[in-house]
């Protein structure tokens, strides 16, 4: 098994171009962390918050850009074996963490209305209140590239809207914080990758019901659009970069109608301004 060390070092070494440049190319082009930041970098026990951790504590040996960083985990009730297997991860990657307790898990387990979206909303207010608490300005999450254009086709298929898991967003209840997304631009594929060239083992979703995951996810959504994605990607191999782009490259001239906040807009509108064609 490898040490904490070798493991920080494959991640600017053997995997620099598809992890470290993508995470340090994310940073800059959103302008993700300032100067004077204090950053809560909220780990789950997953792969992608254990690799966005380690990133972090990379960039703090080395950046120009001086900023300090907590590292939080929130435990919602965790069996045992979860807890102690984050516990263990801390210990072999040397991420001083700090564990949290509530009693989530608990409040939403009788629930039957979407538990799930309870349970993130509840999850990410401890999130918020734990982080202002240790005074910081921001909160660092580890979706990543895949999750973003799995949320950009979700809303177009399942929610009949176009939009996208953003970059950075504010806190609405939690004046001045920031939430953060620092892999942005990394794949999952890069990041499973490195997670096995270490021989790591990270919980497979974060929930109470981890063991029962492999089974559970089959109805889910999400996965339905992960095999989407997959199928199309035999067609064309470039199609994870398209949908991406495609809300990056959004002309309003061509759109029926869309909307900022409460301000809403129609074609037609501006229908004999609009060139001839």
């Amino acid at each position: 098994m490898p040490d904490a060390c070798s493991i920080e070092n494959s991640i600017v070494k053997k995997y620099k171009k598809p992890i470290w440049n993508r995470f340090i190319k994310g940073l800059k082009e959103y302008r993700l962390i300032n100067s004077g930041d204090r950053v809560a970098v909220c780990i789950s026990g997953g792969k992608d918050s254990m690799l966005l951790a380690k990133c972090i504590q990379r960039l703090q040996k080395y950046s120009d850009v001086p900023f300090t960083a907590e590292y939080i985990v929130m435990d919602p009730g965790y069996n045992k074996e979860n807890r102690r297997l984050i516990e263990y991860n801390a210990e072999l990657l040397d991420i001083p963490v700090r564990f949290f307790n509530t009693e989530i898990f608990g409040i939403v387990a009788d629930i039957k209305d979407s538990p799930c979206y309870l349970c993130a909303r509840m999850r990410r207010g401890y999130l918020y209140s734990k982080a202002k608490e240790l005074g910081c300005n921001k909160i660092a999450l580890g979706h990543h590239f895949d999750d973003v254009i799995e949320t950009i086709l979700m809303g177009m298929l399942y929610g009949g809207q176009v939009q996208t898991m953003m970059p950075k967003l504010f806190s609405t209840n939690f004046e001045g914080m920031q939430l953060i997304r620092p892999l942005y631009l990394v794949r999952e594929q890069d990041i499973i990758a490195w997670a096995g060239y270490n021989g790591l083992k990270f919980l497979r979703c974060a929930c109470r019901f981890t063991e029962n995951c492999a089974t559970d996810v089959g109805a889910s959504k999400r996965l339905e659009i992960k095999q989407l994605i997959s199928e199309l990607h035999k067609v064309n191999p470039n199609v994870e970069n398209n949908i991406f782009r495609s809300v990056e490259n959004v002309n309003l001239g061509t759109l029926i109608s869309w909307h900022n906040g409460e301000e809403s807009h129609h074609f037609l509108e501006r229908f004999n301004d609009a060139p001839k064609v």
